[in-house]
């Protein structure tokens, strides 16, 4: 009896060491995750629910549009973004890409779904307006997602799309998506001052800063895990647009698209060249100069910003006068600005002075 037991606990024990063999072996289980704080964590047990998400519009960033405030990591009062710099708004829970001016947003710049997925609820009647007082803002209170809708990817993953011109939207719920699909376009509808797309992700009904990646404790010193589907450059400031004017322009007028003129009159009032930048610190150095059409440097300006600027509006001209006339031909403007040994900007515009 002792050699059979001793014979059937042999062969039980060798038939665990092959099973324990097979376990090791294999890849680890999505719906078997390992018990907290296990030393050996499997990659794939931490990747399988995550999505990947494509950017929400159909455009190049640091080209022809921007990304003017990140996701907020302060948890307080206070506002900063995962490359710890300031492009951000307390309690921004999403990623805003902008792009030019009003007169591009008529022309159409399409919102994309950024995963496949089907579309929960939409809203379409929202007045495209630029909020400038707190009276603009009470009308909008409840709304201020403007126009845009939500889509469920499955797996606990959601995304939501604000601030599309009213009449734009493209999908109705229940409408399945993939990725690139065209939502609408790009508006100024709900609690916003400029013609963007407002994307936030959620995870299990929280938020999740893209560019950090789910799990991820407050702060910018923290372990990143983006989300994108490609890599997207952290860009710290740069420019929205630039160009000449006739008069000293302003930023309601710039945000409107005006100034976008090639040609100016002999007979304007002046000739004055600006730059519309974002993501301005203290410390920053801009030079513009205004090159007439003869060589010679008409304006040169050099200074070092004393404020940090979300939003920055910059100009330099001469006035028309018979004593110094703004003479016919083709005017040059440059203006570059940096931030101690790194250019952010160095830009050249031209206009012809018929």
């Amino acid at each position: 009896m002792w050699s059979l037991k001793k014979y059937l606990f042999l062969f039980l024990l060798t038939l665990g060491l092959a099973s324990l063999t097979n376990c090791v072996s294999s890849p680890p289980q999505a719906s078997n995750p390992p018990a907290s704080g296990s030393v050996q964590t499997p990659v794939v047990a931490q990747v399988s629910t995550l999505m990947r998400f494509a950017q929400p519009i159909d455009c190049t960033v640091g080209k022809d549009c921007y990304i003017l405030r990140y996701y907020d990591r302060d948890p307080g009062p206070g506002e900063i973004d995962f490359a710890c710099g300031r492009l951000t708004g307390d309690g921004h829970n999403g990623t805003d890409f902008g792009i030019s001016d009003e007169r591009l947003m008529a022309k159409g710049v399409p919102v994309l779904a950024s995963a496949p997925g089907t579309v929960l609820r939409m809203r379409d009647n929202v007045a495209d307006e630029r909020i400038r007082t707190p009276e603009d803002l009470s009308r909008i209170e409840g709304i201020n997602c403007g126009n845009g809708m939500v889509i469920d990817h499955g797996n606990g993953w959601e995304t939501q799309y604000c601030h599309l011109r009213r009449g734009s939207v493209a999908v109705k719920p229940g409408d399945r998506v993939e990725t690139g699909t065209v939502l609408g376009l790009v508006g100024l509808s709900g609690e916003t001052s400029f013609p963007h797309v407002h994307l936030t992700v959620r995870h299990n009904g929280e938020t999740v800063d893209p560019f950090v990646g789910p799990g991820a404790g407050p702060g910018c010193q923290v372990r990143r895990n983006p989300i994108w589907n490609r890599s997207l450059e952290y860009i710290p400031g740069g420019l929205i647009r630039a160009g000449f004017s006739d008069r000293a322009p302003d930023m309601e007028a710039i945000w409107q698209g005006q100034f976008s003129e090639t040609r100016l009159s002999k007979s304007s009032e002046a000739l004055v060249f600006w730059v519309q930048a974002y993501g301005i610190l203290a410390g920053d150095v801009e030079t513009m100069r205004v090159i007439d059409p003869k060589g010679n440097e008409a304006v040169k300006n050099q200074r070092s910003l004393t404020e940090p600027r979300r939003l920055w509006l910059s100009f330099s001209g001469k006035r028309n006068n018979p004593n110094n006339p703004v003479i016919p031909g083709k005017w040059r403007g440059e203006y570059r600005l940096t931030r101690g040994d790194r250019t952010l900007i160095n830009i050249t515009r031209e206009v012809e002075v018929l």
